[in-house]
């Protein structure tokens, strides 16, 4: 990393046509080539490496926060901010959001169905409020509809559905996914977005979900057909955010690995 600008330049330039650029003496230059790098800098490209392969398995998607949550349960002993720096000077960044905006549009919520969750969004056990919702991807076949289903307990998509089409099957399909997974043994609340005006609030998880899936991997694919969508989209659900991905809201792990630590708490009391 200190000899890589040196090296280019190098290449293009003879040793004395550099020193006059860089105004500095070819004695001076050469001897300053042949000094060892610092223990600082060599840490640092150690460091950097398991950074790049931490950014890497996240699929490019992770910022220096969840790198460094990454390197610690990997054992590597480094400092946030030097990770944030390192990244910053590699280039590596996460994904980031975008803004919805504002609609013009006004006029009171309409009502459905009454509002059981009245946005309580943190419950204390699995399968006691999922929320569901909609979205739509598009490929050159044309649209693919996306429903799923989410525990509020840990943010893990419990129930999945993708169609050509959007009609009642499409939600009926991932609830029954959800409800084959999980087998709930008491109520369950399920909660929806409306479909009409209303606030947006309600349905914030659902939709957190579906910035993430767009920003982390949609946005940043061109899919030919609803079939490569499809299989997108269920390695991201299956094989990345369920299993993988850091989430704030349950401590920084996956929600996979929060239900399982529930699990252990419940069995060792």
């Amino acid at each position: 990393m200190r000899y890589a600008f040196i090296r280019e330049q190098q290449a293009q330039y003879p040793v004395r046509r550099l020193c006059q650029m860089m105004r500095v003496h070819p004695s001076g230059y050469y001897a300053w080539l042949a000094r060892p790098e610092s223990r600082r800098r060599r840490d640092d490209e150690v460091l950097l490496g398991h950074i790049k392969h931490a950014w890497l398995e996240s699929g490019g998607v992770y910022g220096y926060r969840k790198v460094h949550t990454d390197l610690q349960e990997l054992g590597v002993e480094c400092g946030k901010h030097r990770v944030h720096r390192l990244m910053r000077h590699e280039g590596l960044r996460s994904q980031t959001g975008y803004r919805r905006r504002p609609s013009p549009r006004g006029g009171r919520p309409s009502v459905i169905a009454p509002n059981r969750l009245q946005q309580q969004f943190s419950v204390a056990e699995p399968n006691r409020a999922w929320v569901t919702d909609i979205t739509y991807i598009r490929t050159h076949e044309g649209w693919l509809y996306l429903a799923v289903v989410l525990d509020l307990f840990s943010r893990q998509v419990v129930g999945w559905s993708m169609q050509a089409r959007i009609d009642r099957e499409l939600v009926l399909d991932a609830l029954l996914m959800a409800v084959w997974r999980r087998q709930p043994r008491g109520e369950v609340i399920v909660h929806s977005d409306p479909g009409r005006r209303g606030n947006c609030h309600d349905n914030a998880v659902a939709e957190s979900f579906f910035q993430l899936l767009k920003r982390e991997r949609i946005r940043r694919r061109i899919y030919p057909s609803r079939d490569a969508a499809r299989q997108d989209v269920f390695e991201y659900i299956e094989m990345f955010y369920n299993p993988v991905r850091r989430h704030g809201h349950v401590g920084k792990i996956s929600p996979i690995e929060f239900e399982r630590r529930h699990t252990i708490r419940l069995e060792s009391v």
